[in-house]
């Protein structure tokens, strides 16, 4: 039976500069799925076909020559003369930023005679709702109720809604046909003997409606960088900064508050999740997007109770987007600021501590303090929903995520045997997020003078306790926590990798952490190409299960860094390895997730076809191996930066490492 299909994105070419970006085929062309050149929750255009003489040029090569900028090389030979050589080469220069499209169409020759042809570029207005294209559900259908003003000369304003697009092309004529939204961009182009001819293209977006816009200034991460024996390390890491600049947006109520996008194409606004933990994997190269990214969400954190946005006082929220969010087929339906996340509010807190530890000014940790009293408040109340002493989580309105830690798919939380485990549940990881909120938290209490440290400290050691005696069980490999206890508080016995994210938190004693550090780098988890999200012994395993089976960068990078904090750093180096394999076989932009096949039954890692990519957390996972690999711990008292003297990946020597905004120098390691 047919039914609508997600448009894949794995051999689409990307350009973005959020909240703008472009998706087409290799050689430039955007033809249709993912296709197409998107603002904010739009998709403006949906084609894009260049013609040269009246023919498609040949693709031959595509460059990124940033997260922003594409460059595709094709032949016009069907202007050219009859020689073997080709002669006439086509050079689109792609160039994307916040709110603007630009191309610029060079004719290269090297044809003893002037050659006279035309250069044609259709567009297809589609003005269609992103969540349309990801359920498959094609064009927008908007086209026929758009406006059209043509301007000056080489000049057309479109509209549609709150979304407009002004088009600009010097020395084109434009034609449109308003029954299908089709635009013509024409130019009759005179190319000199041996020489080159260039015409230009614009399309400046704008969506009115927008509640989250591109950052203005710069990453304050620019001029970091990594040299290392290995150089996949440093191609890694200066193609992950690339895409995180380029991620980088604010809310357009903050507009100097920068945070970073979940990811491309579907997510370009505020996840609580996914900003919190991107910016603390990126707390090395500086504190300033953790800063703002704590204020932002604090400046949105709950204060009220409200069932149909899952809102509740001092909850940190989940999702914002500028009007209600449905997504066709699956039965969901969102607020435009959505708080579903059980998880956000205690990694708040935990970006908070280690941001201070980092040197985030002590003004400015004060001045979020109260907002930091407020989510313990949350997590030891409404959070622990039942009373027993576990956080825990419950969609109350039948239309909202029904799974709400970061692997949020509806078959995320399984037996064994397969079968969906029944909710409430309370997840393993988000115990650990508790304890580490609750010990951090204690610590800047007793720093700023409050009351409440040891409080806090003696309701960490208990649920330690409580986790020691409900969630640990036994298999025939030994004993390893449970992902979940159920709505009866069973522990749910599939082995995941949510029990990586456990490891240097402070939950797990000695003994504990040695069982997990075996358990994520066994065959059953660790794929060769990074830790899988459900164990190869699960009957729900399968390698490109969105959450049973599959990769993904940020949950192994986490682990990385909790077997690094726990001391076990061949482990560490063991799955770190993995991910930079996986890394040179996607050209180092590491996609949302890929396949969980094995190492060694695969020579590359197959793509999750629908991942996204770029994603902050992926791209960041790059910065958080690196500062594992070299066991980075920071003295915000002496403004240092401890490192192990060998690093587990061999030599290294990161630039850019931060402490309180100052720079520190080189970091090396053998």
């Amino acid at each position: 039976m047919s039914h609508p299909l997600q448009p894949l994105l794995h051999d689409a070419t990307v350009a973005l500069a959020a909240p703008t970006q472009t998706w087409s085929g290799r050689d430039g062309q955007m033809i249709g799925g993912i296709h197409g050149i998107y603002h904010s929750d739009s998709r403006v255009f949906s084609t894009r076909s260049l013609r040269v003489g009246g023919a498609v040029p040949e693709h031959i090569s595509t460059a990124s020559v940033s997260a922003s900028d594409v460059v595709f090389v094709a032949l016009a030979r069907n202007v050219d003369d009859a020689a073997a050589d080709p002669r006439v080469q086509v050079e689109t220069l792609r160039q994307v930023s916040a709110g603007r499209v630009a191309e610029s169409v060079t004719i290269r020759s090297t044809l003893k005679e002037p050659l006279s042809t035309m250069v044609e570029l259709r567009l297809s207005a589609d003005f269609g709702d992103m969540q349309v294209v990801k359920s498959g559900l094609g064009a927008g259908g908007n086209a026929q109720s758009m406006t059209a003003n043509p301007g000056g000369a080489g000049t057309l304003a479109l509209a549609h809604g709150t979304v407009t697009a002004d088009l600009a092309a010097d020395g084109a004529d434009i034609a449109v046909d308003p029954a299908t939204g089709t635009i013509t961009l024409s130019w009759a182009v005179e190319v000199p003997a041996k020489s080159q001819a260039t015409v230009h293209w614009a399309a400046d977006l704008a969506d009115t409606a927008a509640v989250v816009a591109g950052a203005a200034d710069f990453p304050e991460w620019q001029g970091a960088g990594v040299e290392s024996g290995d150089s996949r390390i440093s191609r890694w890491v200066e193609r992950a900064l690339e895409d995180l600049g380029a991620l980088r947006m604010c809310t357009t109520a903050r507009p100097a508050e920068a945070f970073l996008a979940a990811g491309a194409p579907w997510f370009f606004t505020l996840f609580g999740r996914d900003s919190l933990i991107s910016a603390r994997m990126l707390l090395p190269l500086g504190t300033d997007l953790a800063g703002s990214t704590l204020r932002v969400l604090a400046g949105l954190q709950g204060t009220g109770t409200d069932n149909d946005t899952a809102e509740q006082p001092g909850k940190i929220m989940h999702e914002l987007r500028p009007k209600e969010l449905t997504i066709p087929g699956e039965g969901v339906t969102l607020p435009p600021l959505y708080y579903g996340t059980v998880d956000a509010t205690a990694l708040w807190v935990t970006l908070l501590v280690d941001a201070w530890r980092w040197g985030l000014p002590d003004d400015e940790v004060r001045e979020l303090l109260p907002h930091m009293l407020a989510a313990l408040d949350w997590i030891r109340t409404d959070g622990d929903s039942d009373g027993d002493g576990f956080l825990e989580y419950a969609d109350l309105t039948g239309h909202g995520l029904a799974n709400q830690g970061w692997k949020d798919s509806g078959d995320s939380v399984q037996w064994r045997d397969g079968s969906l485990a029944e909710g409430p549940i309370a997840l393993c990881e988000v115990q650990a997020y508790a304890f580490e909120a609750a010990s951090g938290a204690a610590e800047l209490m007793d720093h700023f003078g409050l009351a409440g440290g040891d409080e806090w400290r003696h309701w960490a050691a208990g649920l330690a306790t409580r986790f020691r005696e409900q969630f640990w069980i036994a298999d025939a490999d030994g004993a390893y926590p449970a992902i979940a206890l159920d709505a009866h508080k069973r522990p749910v016995d599939t082995v995941t990798s949510n029990i990586g994210h456990l490891l240097g938190t402070g939950l797990l004693n000695v003994e504990e952490e040695a069982l997990v550090a075996a358990r994520l780098v066994s065959p059953e988890l660790n794929s060769g190409f990074g830790l899988r999200t459900m164990s190869t012994d699960s009957a729900g395993y399968w390698p490109l299960s969105y959450h049973g089976g599959s990769v993904w960068t940020h949950d192994t990078a986490i682990a990385i860094q909790g077997l690094t904090r726990a001391g076990f750093p061949a482990e560490a180096a063991n799955l770190s390895r993995g991910l930079l394999a996986a890394a040179e076989a996607f050209d180092y932009r590491m996609p949302e997730l890929h396949s969980g096949d094995s190492a060694a039954d695969a020579r590359t890692p197959a793509p999750y076809p629908a991942a996204c990519r770029p994603q902050a957390w992926s791209a960041a996972s790059a910065i958080a191996v690196v500062a594992s690999a070299l066991d980075m711990r920071p003295d915000r008292n002496t403004g240092t930066v401890e490192t192990s003297p060998v690093s587990a990946l061999g030599s290294l020597s990161v630039s850019g490492i931060r402490i309180g905004g100052v720079a520190v120098g080189t970091v090396r390691a053998g």
